[in-house]
């Protein structure tokens, strides 16, 4: 019994899985990987961390050495940790420099709980915008279209916020 559960369950249901998985979602069952000139830049499923202001940033990340798939996970840090606490303010004040007395989105200064969310809220997205449209010399509501154009909605109408995808987003804007 032992043997033809370990081939059953141990060998051939995940070959099935996969193959049926291949043969419906390849693109899905494969990482939903990004490319620009056939190389593979990122994986739209995974975050990843843009420097430059050229660019929109992901959300903080504490997954190993940032968005870490291997070392995906919070930081455990509570709402009364002071170490949280002042790197939160650290990075609201760093973001303010762009935009002055305006109020800094939560999801540009709090991690998410796996650490590798690819997503911002179309709130944090327009925050950027101005510094993103100044630093390529675009016109604001250029890139407010591009924002808008990546926005996707709730799942089935109903489930989860709307989230704009940081990596699509970025690579939309080098194409302009």
């Amino acid at each position: 019994m032992i043997l033809v559960l370990t081939v059953s369950l141990g060998i051939l249901y995940p070959f099935a899985v996969w193959g049926v998985s291949q043969g419906l979602f390849p693109r899905a069952a494969n990482g939903s990987l990004a490319e620009v000139d056939g190389k593979i830049v990122g994986s739209e499923l995974i975050g990843q961390t843009f420097t430059s202001p050229r660019y929109f940033c992901s959300r903080p990340s504490v997954a190993g050495d940032g968005y870490d798939a291997a070392a995906s996970g919070g930081s455990n840090l509570g709402p009364t940790s002071k170490k949280m606490i002042d790197r939160i303010a650290d990075d609201s004040t760093s973001m303010q420099a762009d935009n002055p007395n305006t109020k800094v989105p939560a999801d540009l200064v709090t991690t998410s709980a796996s650490g590798l969310d690819p997503h911002i809220s179309p709130a944090a997205a327009d925050f950027q915008v101005s510094r993103v449209a100044r630093e390529r010399n675009m016109n604001e509501n250029e890139v407010r279209k591009l924002v808008a154009q990546f926005t996707q909605g709730r799942e089935l109408g109903f489930l989860g916020e709307p989230r704009v995808n940081v990596l699509l987003l970025n690579l939309a804007l080098d194409k302009n």
